[in-house]
């Protein structure tokens, strides 16, 4: 009998308890043991052992259900000290554990990696990705399991905030949460059919300047303007702040995770841009009223939709079943039906030792739909001499002024 031992780490995401029960389910009909890790490597990497549960069948029958995580979750990190990553193998060996599953985004994944290597073998381990993000480096059209879900609940609370807007005659700004890439806020802006989305891969200069990102942002105010529309709603990725300027007042104070990424939860993303905007309107007498709401949280513990329970069930059955054959280090990806485990060494960037992110494709057909969809200032308005006026007229600026300020990058 083996003891398979199942630990989650990093955010939230719609689904975990799916992967957790049927991984759990599937090892004890075969005869094996199962315990679940609480709060990622927390404990385990300071040598405590005492903070785990027995899974059994009847207790997680029902749990894919569910949101959120019957063993939390933390983003504790063993890799940045030798003696929490030797602590933690030797935790995993004192509890028995010679099959590990670990669910999470790109960071649990590298700490899987260094796990795995650390363990020389005794310890086989497979990880399953999770993020509401979409930016793990899985092959083209196959999700993270839980951005689906995520992606469902965002799209819900866009539709409601544009007509609000619609009703009120004012414009919100919405910041969609999404670390390192704009997957999230591009496909709930995109469904709700929000006038503008604004990602960080559209803009390939970095550090990305505040100003640029606020220029989008007065364009598609003005456009809607220019056609008689004083409401709409912008949708932006948090991601961008991920790419600012280190030194931009705006990332001050910023506190970082245990791997050293910005809270960007704690940027005040929305508040700075719709200042910045409001503003610059205000001083040209065109007036408008912005509101503003980050949207995240709200997405990560909702009951995933039947998509993600599907999905992740087939993820926790392959997990076991990947392990039981002898595969480790590797990740565990479905594809067209079938389990295909993704080896670590093909995800992780050796110049970082970390996984590496996958971000919007902005040269695919996708994404120059979501563009075209959108209301933008584009080098052909600023070239035809009527939707010049007509934009000039919204800005308050002269045509001259109007194709000079909106000029595309």
């Amino acid at each position: 009998m083996s003891t398979f031992g199942i630990v989650v780490g990093g955010g939230p995401a719609p689904g975990i308890n799916g992967v957790i029960g049927a991984a759990a389910t599937v090892a004890r009909r075969r005869g094996h043991r199962v315990i679940g890790i609480l709060d990622g490597f927390s404990w385990i990497m300071q040598g405590d052992t005492s903070r785990v549960l027995e899974l059994e069948e009847d207790g997680v029958a029902r749990i894919h259900l569910q949101g959120g995580s019957i063993l939390h979750t933390a983003r504790a990190n063993p890799t940045k000290n030798p003696d929490h990553l030797a602590a933690t193998v030797k935790s995993l060996e004192s509890l028995g554990v010679d099959h590990l599953v670990t669910i999470g985004g790109d960071d649990t994944a590298s700490s899987a990696n260094r796990v795995a290597e650390a363990a020389a073998g005794r310890i086989k381990v497979v990880h399953v990705p999770k993020t509401i993000d979409n930016d793990l480096p899985l092959p083209k059209g196959i999700p993270t399991f839980g951005f689906e879900t995520a992606r469902e609940h965002g799209t819900a609370v866009v539709e409601r905030i544009q007509m609000d807007m619609e009703t009120t005659n004012r414009w919100f700004f919405i910041v969609m949460m999404g670390r390192s890439a704009g997957h999230l806020a591009l496909g709930a802006g995109k469904a709700a059919g929000a006038p503008v989305t604004v990602i960080p891969e559209e803009f390939p200069n970095r550090p990305i300047r505040l100003d640029d990102v606020a220029k989008v942002l007065e364009g598609a105010i003005v456009k809607r303007l220019a056609r008689g529309r004083p409401d709409g709603v912008a949708v932006i990725a948090e991601g961008i702040a991920e790419y600012f300027d280190e030194d931009d007042p705006i990332l001050a104070d910023a506190p970082r995770d245990e791997h050293g990424h910005i809270r960007l939860a704690e940027v005040p993303i929305a508040r700075v841009l719709r200042t910045r905007v409001a503003e610059a309107l205000a001083e040209r007498g065109v007036k408008v009223t912005i509101g503003e709401k980050d949207v995240g949280y709200e997405l990560r513990c909702g009951y995933p939709t039947a998509f993600d329970r599907d999905y992740t069930r087939d993820l926790g059955v392959g997990a076991v079943d990947t392990l039981l054959a002898g595969t480790s280090s590797v990740l565990i990806t479905r594809q067209e039906g079938r389990i295909v485990p993704i080896p670590f060494s093909e995800i992780i960037d050796p110049k970082t030792n970390k996984s590496r992110v996958r971000g919007v494709d902005v040269s695919s057909d996708t994404y120059k739909n979501a563009l075209a969809l959108q209301e933008r200032i584009t080098a052909d308005d600023l070239a035809d001499p009527t939707a010049l006026a007509a934009l000039a007229a919204a800005a308050n600026l002269s045509p001259q002024e109007t194709a000079k300020y909106f000029a595309p990058r």
